[in-house]
C-alpha cells in the first residue's frame, strides 16, 4: 500500500472517496459532505502539524481509502485515529488491516497508546479494531466508542522473579 499525505489540493481526491462510501455516512446519519465541507476540513488538518491525513492507494495506484490521525493527542505519547475509511469496492480485502499496521510500524519511539474511535452502532467497526488487538478503553455513546493498544509497554515479571536482586 502507498501513503500520500493529503495536502489541500488533493482534496477532491477525499471528497472523491466519501462519495464512493456513502454506506459509512448513512451508518452515521450524516450526508456525505460537499466538497468545499472536505477542503475546509483538510486546510484545517494542514494547519495543524499534529494532525494527519493520507490518502490510500493499492499497488496500481487506486485511490482506496483515507487515514487521519493525530499525534500526541490526548495526551503526549497518543496517537488517535479519528478516521480509517476503506472505499465501499474495496472492504474486506484487508486494506484497513495493512493500513492500521504500516501506521504502527512507522510511529515515533516513545509512542505508548493509539486509540481509535467507532463513530455510531458499528458493530462491525468495533470487531475490526479487536483483531487488530485494540481493546475497549471508553463508552462515549451515542456518538462514539474508543478502543485502544497499548504499544512498547514492558511486560511485567511474575512475582517470584521481581525479587530476584534482592534474594
Amino acid at each position: 500500500m502507498d501513503i500520500t499525505p493529503l495536502v489541500p489540493h488533493l482534496a477532491p481526491l477525499l471528497h472523491s472517496l466519501y462519495q464512493s462510501t456513502p454506506d459509512y455516512f448513512q451508518l452515521l446519519g450524516s450526508r456525505i459532505p460537499n466538497l468545499s465541507e472536505v477542503q475546509a476540513d483538510v486546510n484545517t488538518a494542514f494547519a495543524d502539524p499534529r494532525r494527519h491525513m493520507e490518502l490510500l492507494h493499492d499497488e496500481h495506484g487506486q485511490l482506496v481509502g483515507s487515514l487521519d490521525y493525530k499525534m500526541g493527542y490526548p495526551q503526549a505519547g497518543d496517537v488517535t485515529i479519528n478516521l480509517l475509511l476503506i472505499r465501499q469496492d474495496r472492504q474486506n480485502q484487508h486494506l484497513g488491516r495493512e493500513a492500521v499496521q504500516q501506521l504502527e510500524a512507522r510511529l515515533p519511539p516513545g509512542t505508548r497508546r493509539v486509540l481509535a474511535s467507532v463513530l455510531g452502532d458499528n458493530p462491525r467497526g468495533a470487531r475490526f479494531w479487536e483483531r487488530l488487538g485494540y481493546t475497549f478503553e471508553l463508552d462515549a455513546r451515542p456518538s462514539m466508542v474508543w478502543y485502544a493498544k497499548r504499544l512498547g509497554m514492558p511486560l511485567a515479571l511474575p512475582p517470584q522473579l521481581g525479587n530476584i536482586a534482592t534474594d
